[in-house]
C-alpha cells in the first residue's frame, strides 16, 4: 500500500490522485489559518491502522485461495483453465448439484478459480479491497460480510442460469465493494470527505469497469457479479445505519443476522423456483461420477420435461460424457423450449459445425440472428457457417454486421480476409488481416494468411517480410512449450 508523502503513514488501499494522509491535510490547513485557534490536532488513530494480529483475515483468505488453486493445479495437470469436471469435483457451484442438497457448494466455489489469469486478477481486488473492508470494519464483520455476500452471489447465479459452473471469490469481492460503497456513502466513518470521496471514486470505478468488462466479454458470471455488488450495497447500508459503532457488537450482530435470513430466505424461494423436484439428494458422490449425474438429471427430466435449465444440464452432462448425439438431442429441447435462449443456439450451431453439418449450422444461427439482429456474436457464427459452405459473399456480409456491432471482434476480419482472398478480392483481404493483427495483436496463422495475399497480389517482399514473421511466431510459441 502506499503511503502519506509528508510524514509516511500508510494510506489505505485504492487511494488515487495526492498521496497525503488526512492528518497532514488538517494540520496544513491548521497551518495556513483556516481552523479555528483553539481547534486542536485530532490525535485519533484512523481506522486503518487497527491491527488485530500480525495475520490478517484478508491474508488468510488468499492464501486459502491459492492453495486451493493449486491443489486443482496438480488434479488438472495445468493451470491456465481447468476442466470442467475438475470444477464440480472440488466444489463449483452447479444448480442440479447445489439445488438437490449439496449446500455447501455456495461456500466452496469462492474459493475455486477456472484458471491462472482468473485468480491472478480475483487475488489482486481481494489484496486492496480485503485490506481496506477488514481494517474499517474489523476482522469478525468482515468475514461475515464476504461469506454473506458471497453466497448470496452463488444464489444469483444459480437463479439466473442453474446450467452453469460457477467459480471464483468475485462475488464476495464485489460484496465488499458494495458495503464500502454504502458505508462511505452513508457515512459511517469518522473521516473526512477529502479522505471518503477519494477512496468512493475508486470503489465506483471499480464497479464500473467490471460490469462493463463484463457485459462484452463472454464467460462471466455477471449474475454472480450482480449478486455480490447488491447484497454488499444492501449490507453496508444496514451496518452504517443501525450499527456504525464497532464498539455495540449486539447490534453488528443483529443485523448480520438479518441479513443471514434474507439470504436463507432467498435460497428457500430459488430452491422452489428452480429446484423440485431434483433428486440429487442421495447422491452423495454425483460431482464424483459422471454417470450417476447423468441419471439424476434424467431423473429431472422426466419428472419436468418442460424445465429448460435441466434439459441444458444434461445436455452438458453428455458432453463431458463424449456422447455428442445425446447432448444435441437435449440442446434441441432447450431451444424448443426456449427459442430465445441464445446460449443455447450458439452452441447447438457450434456443434453442427464440429460435425461437419454447416447447413444446420446455418439454420440455427439464422434463428438467432432473426431474433437478435444486434447480436455480433450470432452474426460471426452465421457467417462461419456460410463461408463453410463457400458461399463467401454472404459470408462477408454477416461478417460485416458482426463488426459494426464490436469493431474489434476477435478473429472476425481473420475469417472475413479467408473468405475475401477465395473470391480473389486480394486488397480487401490483406486489410483485413491487417486490421485483425492491429486489434488483436500477432498470430503466425493470420501472418501466413497475409503473406499468400501479398503473393497473389504480387507483392513479393511483404510476402516474404510476413512468412519470415510467421516463423517468428511459430518457434516463439515451441520456445514457450
Amino acid at each position: 500500500m502506499a503511503n502519506c508523502i509528508r510524514c509516511g503513514r500508510q494510506l489505505p488501499p485504492l487511494t488515487l490522485g495526492k498521496k497525503i494522509c488526512q492528518w497532514c491535510v488538517q494540520h496544513e490547513a491548521a497551518q495556513r489559518g483556516e481552523l479555528a485557534d483553539d481547534a486542536p490536532q485530532p490525535v485519533m488513530a484512523a481506522p486503518w491502522v487497527r491491527r488485530e494480529s500480525s495475520i490478517s483475515l484478508t491474508h488468510i483468505l488468499f492464501g486459502a485461495n491459492v492453495a486451493v488453486f493449486l491443489a486443482m493445479a496438480f488434479a488438472s495437470g495445468s493451470v491456465m483453465d481447468f476442466p470442467g469436471e475438475v470444477k464440480v469435483r472440488f466444489g463449483a457451484n452447479f444448480g442440479p448439484l447445489t439445488l438437490s442438497g449439496q449446500w455447501w457448494r455456495l461456500l466452496t466455489y469462492m474459493f475455486l478459480h477456472g484458471g491462472l489469469m482468473h485468480i491472478a486478477f480475483n487475488m489482486w481486488c481481494l489484496w486492496d479491497l480485503g485490506t481496506l473492508c477488514e481494517s474499517l470494519y474489523g476482522r469478525a464483520t468482515f468475514a461475515a460480510i464476504y461469506l454473506i455476500t458471497g453466497i448470496a452471489a452463488g444464489l444469483a447465479s444459480v437463479g439466473w442460469n442453474p446450467g452453469v459452473l460457477s467459480v471464483g471469490a468475485s462475488g464476495a469481492i464485489f460484496g465488499l465493494a458494495g458495503a464500502l460503497i454504502a458505508s462511505f456513502y452513508l457515512g459511517e466513518f469518522s473521516l473526512s470527505s477529502v479522505a471518503i470521496k477519494g477512496t468512493l471514486r475508486s470503489l465506483l470505478f471499480f464497479v464500473g469497469f467490471n460490469v462493463l468488462f463484463g457485459s462484452v466479454v463472454s464467460g462471466i458470471d455477471n449474475a454472480c457479479h450482480a449478486g455480490g455488488l447488491v447484497s454488499g450495497l444492501i449490507l453496508g447500508a444496514l451496518i452504517a445505519r443501525a450499527a456504525p459503532q464497532y464498539d455495540k457488537p449486539l447490534r453488528r450482530v443483529g443485523v448480520l443476522l438479518f441479513m443471514a435470513l434474507i439470504v436463507a430466505g432467498s435460497a428457500l424461494g430459488i430452491h422452489r423456483w428452480r429446484g423440485s423436484g431434483i433428486h440429487f439428494g442421495s447422491a452423495v458422490d454425483a460431482s464424483r461420477n459422471i454417470d450417476r449425474m447423468i441419471g439424476e438429471l434424467q431423473k429431472k427430466v422426466q419428472h419436468s420435461p418442460q424445465d429448460g435449465s435441466a434439459h441444458y444440464a444434461l445436455a452438458h452432462a453428455y458432453f463431458a460424457k463424449g456422447q455428442l448425439s445425446e447432448g444435441e438431442n437435449e440442446l434441441k429441447r432447450v431451444v424448443d423450449l426456449q427459442p430465445q435462449n441464445a446460449r443455447a443456439h450458439l452452441e447447438l450451431g457450434a456443434l453442427y459445425l464440429r460435425q461437419d453439418q454447416p447447413k444446420q449450422a446455418q439454420e440455427e444461427f439464422a434463428k438467432l440472428v432473426a431474433q437478435q439482429p444486434d447480436n455480433e456474436t450470432a452474426h460471426a457464427a452465421l457467417g462461419v457457417a456460410l463461408a463453410e459452405q463457400h458461399n463467401d459473399e454472404a459470408a462477408i456480409n454477416e461478417y460485416k454486421a458482426a463488426l459494426r456491432l464490436e469493431p474489434k471482434a476477435r478473429g472476425v476480419d481473420y475469417r472475413m480476409g479467408v473468405s475475401q482472398a477465395r473470391l480473389k478480392q486480394y486488397e480487401e483481404a490483406i486489410a483485413s488481416f491487417s486490421k485483425e493483427r492491429d486489434d488483436n495483436g500477432d498470430d503466425a496463422e493470420l501472418e501466413n494468411a497475409l503473406a499468400d495475399a501479398y503473393q497473389a497480389k504480387g507483392m513479393t517482399q511483404q510476402a516474404q517480410e510476413a512468412r519470415s514473421k510467421a516463423e517468428q511466431l511459430n518457434r516463439a510459441h515451441q520456445d514457450d512449450h
